[in-house]
Parts: structure tokens; sequence; C-alpha cells
């Protein structure tokens, strides 16, 4: 009997009654609630690249900081090509969206017109770059916190790892909690670094410089003239702040339906929000004509300047504190759905591919946490110790995905696509260059690490790959099999006593088997000797009907003997499936498990090691009625 699920039931007009008018509005679906809205998505999300503005301008200032106070004057022009650029991976983004819901982002859009080969080096860069963020922006948020507090300096790692256990927590309860959790710091951050702007702009000069006060100034001295290479690792320094961007793409079932369309909002929204609240920044730090400091940062600076020395200078530094701890978040919601798409394309191990019943990809979320663990332990919680490798990743993923859009256009040739393939050109162009000079500025800092991590997680997929298809070649996967035919079935039961345990397993092995056979194991000691003949005596005066078959053992081995004995079965019975019925226990609670003996499964895998022979575990359930 069949059941079409395809078609509407109408057991409603049948019985009578009568459905609800449609007013229009649709309630979410039963899956929709574990899911996220565009303003969720944007707190979920974003994070990262929310986070950045504390140290994207930095990063600027730092680098042009060696030409002098001439040099500082091109932060602002700096900034604006960052900002171009944003808008065009925004606007780049967007179409990715559209193009390939199912997210993967820059994997996706490589898979389908680069090859295979080259999408899984952008799926390398974005997990390195994943990981990488997780342990960066816990460090920062630390950072932060003792340094308002230096007594804490000392337990950093401990607490890095505290605040990632607490974003752990969060994410594997959904990424719809994740959300509801970091909406408000989100929030607060946002509104405070634009309120920050807009104050700024109103003043003539700084309120306050208490914060600089006594800290040894950055400023280079006696450069007149800026020249190309300072401007170019200058922007690739700020595009740190670009990070972050590729996140949404890379998610986007993870959002309501329509998914794609609250998706493209949400990236909007983000390249709205970071772009506004960067050139705002880099206005501020013009107008303000601020100078580097050793010890302070930047966003500090600008805070001071614009509110000063007071209570909002505090909640500045304090949402600037926990929004850079939470900025992890980015990763554990971008990252697991990319891993899931890697599963699917037997890439990764299938178990990344589950899904908790809060569409949460729990082993995604629990590898990332772990490996990110890690990584703090061998950092020391040092923020400098891991910011040489962090952003290479995602640059590689922005070029190839932009690379890829221009061969998307090409062949699809909608309306307006030789503008659209320029713009993704141009990205590309941009994102390209940005890569190279990181690298090449940040090699011997550390990013020579990434250089041979991505070959290498490249050769992990593919040999992953091989080891799946090898697997589908001996299942003949997508091949109509056989008929299924009924073959003469012997059960064989290991038995050590008898019990109301021995009975039912006797019980279900003839129900399953034509044939069953009830093996025990002795030994030749005389301590044993007494044993066997005991269970031997009580056997035939039960009389099951069963043949007890004694296998001795000089070794007092017990898994060994009975994979001999079954193997030997199977060459005498070959056109016979052979079964072990292994009976055991199963406690009423989870710590009386410690006093099992463990015996059926050291015979469950001396079975499955040594021979072909089917593999039946009954579980007899100790409860309060089974007494």
């Amino acid at each position: 009997m069949s059941i079409d699920m395809g078609k509407p039931s109408t057991a409603g007009q049948a019985s009578g009654t009568e459905e609800p008018p449609d007013t229009g509005v649709r309630a979410p679906a039963a899956g929709d609630r574990h899911r996220l809205t565009a303003v969720q998505g944007l707190a979920a999300l974003s994070l990262d690249a929310m986070a950045s503005v504390a140290y994207g301008p930095e990063s600027i200032v730092l680098v042009l900081a060696a030409a002098g106070a001439y040099g500082m004057g091109f932060t602002l022009p700096v900034t604006l090509a960052i900002a171009a650029l944003l808008a065009v991976l925004v606007a780049s983004y967007r179409q990715v969206i559209a193009a390939f819901p199912d997210g993967g982002g820059s994997y996706a859009v490589a898979k389908r017109h680069l090859g295979r080969r080259t999408s899984l080096v952008a799926a390398a860069s974005l997990i390195l770059d994943y990981v990488l963020n997780v342990a960066v922006s816990v460090t920062a948020g630390v950072a932060a916190l003792t340094s308002a507090f230096p007594e804490l300096y000392g337990e950093r790692v401990w607490i890095c790892l505290g605040v990632l256990v607490l974003v752990t927590a969060v994410n594997l309860r959904g990424v719809v909690e994740s959300a509801k959790a970091f909406l408000v710091p989100t929030a607060v951050f946002v509104g405070s670094i634009l309120a920050m702007v807009v104050v700024g702009l109103f003043r003539d000069g700084p309120v306050s410089t208490a914060s600089a006060a006594g800290h040894a100034s950055a400023l280079g001295e006696g450069a007149t003239t800026v020249g190309a290479l300072l401007l170019l690792k200058a922007f690739a320094a700020g595009c740190s702040a670009l990070t972050g961007v590729e996140a949404v793409a890379n998610a986007v079932p993870s959002f309501r339906a329509p998914a794609a369309r609250r998706a493209q909002r949400t990236e909007v929204a983000l390249g709205a929000l970071l772009g506004v609240m960067l050139i705002g920044l880099s206005i501020l730090i013009g107008r303000f004509h601020l100078q580097p400091v050793a010890g302070v940062t930047v966003l500090a600076q600008l805070a001071d300047a614009s509110f000063g020395h007071n209570a909002a200078f505090y909640v500045v530094q304090f949402a600037t504190m926990v929004l850079l701890a939470l900025a992890a978040n980015t990763s554990f919601g971008g990252l697991p759905v990319l891993m899931s798409l890697l599963a699917r394309d037997n890439h990764l191990p299938h178990v990344f591919a589950l899904k908790a019943d809060r569409q949460v990809h729990r082993h995604g979320v629990v590898w990332l946490a772990l490996v990110s663990a890690l990584l703090l332990v061998f950092s020391g919680g040092d923020t400098n110790t891991l910011v040489p490798l962090f952003a290479i990743g995602v640059f590689i993923g922005f070029t190839i995905c932009q690379v890829g859009m221009v061969r998307h256009w090409y062949g699809e040739r909608p309306r307006g696509w030789q503008a659209k393939a320029a713009l993704n050109g141009f990205g590309a162009l941009l994102t390209g260059v940005s890569a190279v000079v990181v690298t090449a500025t940040k090699f011997t800092e550390g990013a020579w690490l990434i250089v041979v991590a991505l070959p290498l997680l490249v050769l992990g997929f593919e040999k992953i790959h091989r080891a799946y298809t090898e697997i589908g070649e001996c299942l003949e996967l997508g091949r109509i099999p056989r008929a299924p035919h009924r073959s003469r079935s012997v059960v064989v039961v290991p038995v050590s006593g008898l019990s109301r345990l021995t009975s039912q397993a006797l019980d279900a092995a003839t129900s399953l088997g034509d044939d069953v056979l009830a093996v025990t194991v002795t030994h030749p000691a005389p301590e044993d000797r007494e044993t066997a003949e005991a269970l031997r005596r009580d056997w035939e005066l039960w009389k099951p009907g069963v043949e007890l078959i004694e296998l001795s053992s000089e070794t007092r081995s017990l898994g060994r003997p009975l994979a001999a004995y079954v193997r030997k079965l199977a060459q005498s019975h070959p056109d016979a499936q052979v079964t072990v019925l292994i009976p055991e226990t199963e406690p009423a609670h989870l710590w009386q498990r410690l006093l099992q003996n463990q015996r059926g499964s050291v015979v469950a895998h001396a079975i499955r090691r040594d021979t072909d022979a089917v593999i039946c575990r009954l579980r007899f359930r100790i409860t309060a009625d089974a007494r």
C-alpha cells in the first residue's frame, strides 16, 4: 500500500469542516522556528565583520604611521578604497546567494564553474579562516578585558577557554538561540559606534585625550612622500575588516523561507553598516589628527575624543570587548554548514552532514570548538601570535569566488552580464593582490603555516573522497541490485551460564534462524573445570532443544576461539547465513555500566574483525518491571 504525500489531504472537505480563510500572512513552518530571520542573521553571522572595525582602521593607521603625519593623511583614501571593495563583495555575494541558495559561498561557486580541485582550495581556505577567526576573536576580546583588569593577564588562557565554552554551548542549542543571545551586544556595539561617529562630526576638536596621555607615539618622523608599496600594504592590512562578509552566503540554509531573499537583505545590511562605520571612523581619525600610540587602541582614542573620558567612553570599550569575544559566533554559524556540504560531496566524513533537532550541525560545532581550543592553548591566548595567520584564507576564498562569478556570468549571459562580470573581475583583481601582499608581508611571521596547511587540507579532502568512491564501488551504489533471496540461517549464541538472559537469547535465536547453536568457551584449569561441568549438567537438565558446544581455550581468550569457530562454521556451510547473537544486559542507570564485564563488546569486536558473520546484540533491560 502506498500513500501519495504530494497531494493535499481532502479530509476536511469530506467531513464537512471548513478550513480557516487565507489571510495572506503565513505562519512560520515547524522547522522555521529554528531558522534565522534577517535581523537574527545579522546578529548571528555578522559579528566577525562588525567587530573588525575595532582593528581594521587601526591596521591602516599603523602602516601609514611609518610615513609620519603626511602618511596619516591617506587614511581616508585607503578606507574609501576598502569600502569600494566591500561594495563589490556585497554585490557579488548577493548574486552568489541567489545563484547558490544551498549555501557554500566560494566553495559552491568554484565547484560549479572552476572545477572540483579549485573548489577544495576555496573550502580549505574558508575552514582555516573560520577556525582562526574563533581563536583571534576570543583572544582579542580577552585582551581587552585584561587591559582593563591587568591582574587577570596570567589567567588569560583559562578565560579564553571559558568564553569558547560559552559560545559553543549557545550554538549547540541552535543558530536561532545564538542569534537571540547576541542580538543585544551587537545592537549596543553598532549603536555606540554610530553615535560616536555622529557626535565626533560635530566636534571641532577632541574633547579628551586622557586615554593616550603618557603613551609613546608610534608616528614616524621626517617623511614627505608615500610610496605605492606602502599604500598597497595599508590597503591589504585594512582589508582585515572585510573578514566575515562571506559568512552569510555560506549559511543561506540557516535562514527562514524565503531563505535566499532574507540572506540577501542580511548581506546588504551588513555591508551598509560596516561601510558606514569604517568611513565614519576614518573621517574622525583625520578630523582629530589622531596619532597611534603604544598600548591604546585607535577606537579607544576616538571614543575619548568624541565622548570624553566618561561613562560613554567605557560603554564603547565594554561593547567592543564583548563583541570581539563573541565574534567567534560567525564561524559557528558558517563553518558547520560548509562542512555539511563537503560531507554531502564525500570530501568530509558523512557525520558532519547530520543535523540535530534544532537544525544544528552538532558535529561541526564540536569539531570547531576542539580545534579552536587547541589553537588557544598553543598560542597562550596571545592575539599577536594568531593575527599573522588571519585573513589570508578569506582573501583566497574571495578571489576564487569572484573569478567563479565571472565564469558564471559568461556562461549564463543575462541582461547586463558584461557589467556584472567586469565588477566581479575587478573585485577578483583587488582581492587577489591583497592575498599576495598579505601573504608576502606576513610570511615570516607565521603565514607560511597557511601556505603549508592549505595543500594538506586539500589532500585530506581528496583522500576521503577516494575512500568513499571505493566504498561506493564495493556497494555498487547507483546500480539496481539483484533480487533478494532467502538463505538457510545458522544462529550462534555465546553463553556462560544459565539465566533468564540465556532463555531470552535462545528464544530470539530460534525466531531468527533455521539452526541454533549455543557455544561456551571453557578453560582446562582446575578452578574452571567445575564451572564447565556444572553448566553441562544444568544444560542437560534444562533440555532447551539447542545443542551446547564447548570450545577449549588454553589462553583464557574469549573472542578468538568464538571467531575461529564461526569461521569454520561458515566454511562448512557456504550457502548459509551465519549470525552471532550476543546477549547483554542493559542497566537501569548509566553508572551501572561500569559494573559490567564487557564480554559482549570483546566478542563483537573479535567476530567483526575476523569473520563476515552478522552480529546481533540482544539487550535485556534491567528495570523494576523486569524483576
